[in-house]
């Protein structure tokens, strides 16, 4: 619905206070019979009432209390209210052809334009207020209340980072009997702990299989690392399963089992090689950063 200039004046000078009885009664009976204008009003109340939020409640020294009584004249007593005499029917007749004039649309216009000045004026108000609240935020937010604080941004930021290899040596180790010429020799790479078996000079046994184990102080009993093929070379990633130090470390002992390996995965047969890793190629140098 489209209202006055006057309806809209009269809803911001009620959210504003301004009105007397008489007009705040006008308001109160409209917005009873009309929605819209109550929106207005309303709308009106919540522009206006940022700046209760933002002003706290002052209360005047004792001094100023009494200027203001002075000035009212309530700080002395009252003399009594002495009434007008009623003019004469005569002086009545005689100002009579002036009051005729009608002036009732200049009161109007002079309300309306008062009216306007105070919602201007008040409008003007909390425009600054605004600006002075922004101002406050940017630079001073723990001067407001929490519900006018702005809320802390929070930026993620993603930290890619590249993963460098760690470089790895090489171990060896030397399967013989006592100083002999090598039976078998055992290969391990320091990064993937996988481990190769080249055959050197180990002579099959018919019905007989070669079975590599690991034997170290860190685990209860020697664990098996698997048959030796027949092939010259033997590789298995099984030593992934193993700390580095145990690696190390371990003593490699070769049995000869029944073909196919220890029914029992204990070893049963004697022990016929061993041999211990060395380092034979150390880590590479880490390429310098470019």
């Amino acid at each position: 619905m489209a209202y006055s200039e006057d309806h809209i004046a009269l809803a911001a000078e009620y959210a504003l206070g301004t009105l007397d009885a008489d007009e705040r009664a006008q308001v109160e009976t409209m917005m009873a019979v009309d929605k819209d204008f109550t929106a207005m009003v309303e709308a009106w109340q919540q522009k206006l009432g940022v700046l209760n939020q933002m002003v706290g409640s002052i209360e005047p020294r004792p001094e100023v209390w009494d200027r203001i009584k002075a000035a009212t004249g309530l700080g002395e007593p009252q003399a009594a209210l002495l009434l007008p005499e009623a003019p004469q029917p005569a002086a009545i007749e005689a100002v009579a052809p002036a009051a005729a004039v009608d002036t009732s649309n200049v009161i109007r216009l002079s309300a309306q334009a008062k009216r306007w000045r105070n919602v201007a004026t008040f409008t003007t108000a909390i425009a600054a207020a605004l600006v002075a609240m922004i101002a406050v935020q940017a630079y001073r937010p723990e001067l407001l209340p929490d519900g006018l604080r702005p809320k802390p941004r929070v930026q993620v930021v993603e930290v890619k980072t590249t993963s460098v290899p760690v470089p790895a040596g090489q171990y060896v180790a030397l399967l013989q009997k006592d100083s002999g010429s090598p039976a078998f020799i055992l290969t391990v790479d320091g990064a993937t702990r996988n481990f190769t078996v080249r055959r050197v000079d180990a002579t099959p046994e018919p019905g007989k299989s070669y079975e590599l184990w690991l034997v170290s102080d860190k685990l209860q009993r020697p664990r098996s690392l698997g048959v030796i093929g027949g092939n010259d070379f033997t590789i298995r990633p099984v030593l992934s399963g193993y700390d580095a130090d145990t690696v190390n470390k371990a003593t490699y002992a070769v049995t000869l089992e029944p073909e196919g390996g220890s029914p029992t995965g204990v070893a049963t047969g004697p022990i016929v090689f061993t041999g211990k890793l060395i380092e034979a190629v150390p880590p590479a140098a880490p390429a310098p950063p470019r």
